[in-house]
């Protein structure tokens, strides 16, 4: 019955204009928007043009992505991989955010975005600035792959193969395709077979002198290669060729369909809503979430991307099938799934790539003969990865496992890698007799099925796993050691800012920060306890916690600047995070800077704070940096009555962005960092070298568009400076 409402619903969304939907809506909800251009001071405080919307604000992070694709500074296949990563983002984007907006708009709500749109006008205005990012992928796809040509690696065209080359191709495709294609008839006894997410599928119009016109579809499982390599021997100039296999498929039609020539065909693709929603009060939360993730697989088609050379008929019987929105069809000129491009990147080819770097491991771990616990008892630690490896992390959890004066081991488990060596060494340290907590988070995206895999391994092995709160994530990045020493009983801990997964590791620039001060430690311990036992802390010493005091904190903190500035002293503010979204913390900014609060902003992504606004935000000054590595630590600094950087500044790392629900629905943590050492090294350098970045950095301005920063005559690059000096030893910055 549910399954027949929901079709029923989805039916008729189908048969409505996303604009019809959008007026409809935009009239019965409030007065129509303001021009985005209009802005006047005087209502800006109650006016939505304060803020800019999430998802284009997600689109421009990704159109800043593609650009990198185009910056002819990056390696050729380090271009390839940038255009790769923008197509695998706009998949998820599509999968999770357009899924959500759509569901809105099939249960009819229009409630309001902070920038005052309604559910289907933001899918319109999705829409218009996504036909840009398309046209964008496939015209730099273009200009790569000629590039690549040039450089000796093909994709070739079925013309272009020789004869050599097809015999190899027919062996290859009778050996390792033929055997798993299923063509699947189209006609009232054949409906539309189910296509699973992210997947592509050919369409056929075959001909035959003895028979009528059919229609067929063969699905390409996602588990046989894209690209196709030929054989570097089939090529006298040993260049790399490849073949695609829609193209491979399309060359050897007739042997699965003797008898029959090809009249139109084309290639589709799909992309589901992925969301997984499950009954909170349910018994078993594992398994209810394996019920769920069976759901996703099945998920609502929410957009359909076909070729242009797609039957124009058969078109239509596949949106209509699928129960497609009409404005959800998008006719691409060019290839479809660009995220495959990846499979182009070889390794034979270290001159197109990024020069290879070797994490430092911190010799601070190394002086001390590899003994974190004796280093710690003489001073905190701080890895800044992955200029230093994550293995300090992972040293860290194996000495406590193999040491029989740890008693304890707590520790949070958001994702991490298969195979984990984090997850080996808490099954090493049960086996070991150590009592040993993991807080494994069920509902960490995409990665919901490792995580359950991995909690029954820990179980297995005799470690309590706790999957936190129902309602809420638990997202804090935290290991806790308690071991005896002599007659007392001492901790250790490790806060970090991301995921304890040591692959992404390499990629993804995060702190470390190692510590047994005896406040910070307990506050850990507490911590813990509240998401095991929901044993809610009277009082925490030094540690912040959505989602209970973190909003708090930040909003006492700026009172604090916007109080220096009425006190004649200087209000200054530095944040570096991922996202900034949440509307009662940019409200918040906005008047520290309408106080005269200087604020610098690094920001990742996702930015709906509207810098530059003459009298209201003109103090605020947003900037990306989008490079080889990956933007991820979290780093909030303010003043304390004095300009930035100083050594009395109150410093923070936080495993939190400044998203509604980081505050509000997950469990995160807010660390400050307290030795004069590390104080430094995060304030002086880190941030330092961050702002003044101008090799890879954009600025966001008051028009809500982002500009590239031009170089200077004196270039600098935040990456190549932690390259070079990964350990934050070096001098400070000017």
């Amino acid at each position: 019955m549910i399954q027949n409402n929901r079709k029923n619903i989805a039916t008729t969304f189908s048969s409505m204009s996303l604009r019809t939907i959008a007026t409809t809506s935009k009239q019965s909800s409030r007065k129509s928007q303001k021009n985005n251009d209009i802005i006047t001071v005087k209502n800006i405080k109650e006016d939505c043009e304060r803020f800019i919307n999430r998802e284009l604000s997600w689109l421009d992070f990704n159109q800043r992505v593609v650009e990198e694709a185009e910056n002819k500074h990056n390696p050729l296949l380090e271009r390839v991989r940038f255009l790769s990563i923008s197509a695998s983002n706009l998949d998820e984007f599509y999968s999770v955010r357009v899924a959500g907006l759509a569901g809105q708009v099939r249960e009819g709500l229009i409630a309001l975005s902070p920038d005052g749109l309604t559910p289907s006008e933001q899918l319109i205005a999705i829409q218009e600035r996504i036909k840009g990012l398309f046209a964008d992928q496939q015209r730099v796809y273009h200009e790569l792959t000629k590039l690549l040509s040039q450089a000796g690696i093909v994709v070739c065209e079925p013309e272009e193969l020789k004869d050599e080359d097809i015999k190899w191709l027919h062996q290859f495709f009778m050996e390792r395709i033929f055997p798993i294609l299923t063509p699947i008839a189209l006609d009232p006894a054949h409906p539309i077979p189910f296509i699973p997410n992210l997947n592509l599928a050919i369409a056929l119009r075959l001909i035959s002198q003895h028979s009528s016109r059919k229609y067929v579809m063969i699905l390409l499982p996602s588990q046989l290669l894209r690209f196709i390599p030929l054989p570097i021997s089939l090529c006298p100039n040993k260049i790399q060729r490849f073949v695609l296999l829609e193209d491979l498929v399309r060359l050897f039609i007739s042997t699965i369909f003797p008898g029959y020539k090809i009249g139109n065909y084309g290639l589709l693709r799909v992309i589901r809503d992925t969301d997984v929603e499950f009954e909170e009060e349910a018994e078993d939360l594992v398994r209810a979430y394996e019920t769920a993730l069976k759901r996703r697989r099945r998920g609502v088609v929410i957009h359909l991307d076909i070729d242009e050379h797609f039957p124009p008929k058969l078109s239509e019987i596949v949106a209509h099938s699928l129960e497609v929105v009409p404005e959800e069809v998008t006719v691409h000129k060019g290839i479809l799934g660009l995220v495959d491009v990846k499979q182009l990147i070889v390794d034979n080819r270290p001159d197109l790539l990024f020069s290879y770097y070797t994490p430092h491991f911190p010799a601070r771990i190394r002086d001390s003969s590899g003994d974190c616990f004796a280093l710690l008892r003489s001073k905190d630690l701080l890895a800044y990865h992955p200029f230093e490896s994550f293995d300090v992390v992972i040293q860290f959890l194996r000495q406590a496992a193999q040491d029989p004066q740890v008693l304890a081991i707590k520790q949070t488990l958001y994702r991490t890698s298969r195979d984990s060596p984090i997850v080996k060494a808490l099954i090493e340290a049960a086996e070991n007799g150590i009592s040993v907590t993991a807080i494994v988070e069920l509902r960490a995206r995409f990665d919901e099925e490792a995580n359950i895999r991995l909690s029954r391994d820990l179980e297995a092995a005799g470690v309590q796993v706790v999957f936190g709160f129902a309602d809420w994530k638990t997202h804090a990045k935290l290991s806790l050691v308690v071991r005896r020493e002599g007659g007392i009983v001492r901790s250790y801990a490790h806060f970090g800012t991301g995921n304890y997964h040591p692959i992404t590791a390499k990629i993804y620039t995060d702190l470390s920060y190692f510590t047994c001060n005896a406040e910070l430690t307990r506050d850990a311990a507490k911590l813990f306890n509240y998401v095991t036992g929901y044993a809610r802390p009277d009082r925490m010493e030094k540690i912040t916690f959505s989602p209970l005091t973190i909003r708090k904190t930040l909003n006492e903190l700026i009172d604090e600047e916007i109080a220096f500035v009425k006190d004649g002293k200087p209000g200054t503010i530095w944040l570096k995070m991922n996202s900034i979204v949440d509307p009662q913390l940019i409200d918040k900014l906005y008047e520290a800077s309408s106080a005269n609060v200087k604020i610098k902003i690094i920001v990742r992504g996702i930015c709906c704070l509207r810098p530059g606004i003459k009298n209201f935000s003109e103090n605020i000054v947003v900037k990306s940096i989008v490079g080889r590595f990956l933007e991820h630590a979290r780093v909030f600094v303010f003043g304390n009555g004095h300009e930035l950087p100083s050594k009395h500044a109150k410093v923070y790392m936080s495993s939190a962005d400044w998203m509604e629900r980081n505050m509000d629905r997950r469990i995160e943590e807010m660390i400050p960092i307290l030795p004069e050492e590390i104080h430094y090294k995060i304030l002086n350098q880190l941030m330092m070298a961050n702002l003044k970045d101008n090799t890879q950095s954009w600025q966001l301005g008051s028009d809500k568009k982002w500009k590239r920063i031009v170089n200077s005559a004196s270039s600098f690059s935040a990456h190549n400076y932690f390259m070079e000096n990964p350990s934050l030893d070096a001098r400070p910055l000017d």
